[in-house]
């Protein structure tokens, strides 16, 4: 499992991350399957409550389980932000969801919730997964976490945003961005499968 503080990036570090985000993991929603409890409501930091069926764009929809505590969240959460818009502008939904429990971690609380996407300035919705069922159903495991589906509602790319949280300028494989445009323009994802990184999600009522 990995540790919920990111480690120190000298160099072997930054080998062995990219060595580990090219490999997928098992027990999560396959690749060409359909977002589950894709109608459960779940309440957004505006109030109102939405699901991932809701905010379905007409070229596919994407999913990113995070939170506001995790370290490697907030290490890549400029450009989730980013990619999300991106993603909205191109005909993708887009929708956050924390899965957290926040008696785990206070700092994952509804509040503090809606006081990170004013902050950060989420364009998006940002909703709560009261049970954590959803984050279940999609065998997501870790914050951040996306999950990227076509126009026909197929899963066509899962896991990490790229290969380099804490240097963005030194990134070379922009996984989610370059889904998100191969989705938008209707070609195949080159990359559809990698390892998502950072820390373990706090599943309310436990695993």
């Amino acid at each position: 499992m990995i540790s919920r503080n990111p480690p120190r990036w000298p160099a072997l570090a930054a080998a062995t991350l990219a060595i580990a985000l090219l490999a997928p993991r098992a027990g999560a929603l396959a690749l060409g399957e359909a977002a589950p409890k894709s109608d459960v409501l779940m309440k957004n930091v505006d109030g109102r409550e939405l699901s991932i069926a809701s905010v379905q764009g007409a070229k596919g929809t994407l999913v990113l389980f995070t939170c506001n505590h995790c370290p490697w969240v907030k290490a890549w959460e400029g450009r989730m932000v980013q990619i999300a818009a991106q993603a909205r502008q191109r005909g993708i939904g887009a929708i956050a969801i924390n899965p957290n429990d926040p008696a785990a971690y206070p700092e994952d609380s509804y509040e503090n919730m809606q006081k990170r996407a004013r902050e950060r300035g989420y364009g998006f919705p940002y909703v709560v997964d009261s049970t954590s069922d959803v984050a279940r159903a999609f065998g997501a495991t870790h914050t951040p976490e996306a999950f990227l589906f076509d126009a026909r509602g197929a899963l066509v790319y899962h896991g990490a945003i790229d290969d380099n949280a804490r240097q963005p300028g030194k990134v070379k494989a922009r996984y989610l961005s370059d889904a998100v445009k191969a989705v938008a323009a209707g070609k195949p994802v080159a990359a559809a499968e990698t390892k998502a990184l950072g820390c373990s999600i706090k599943f309310r009522g436990g695993k």
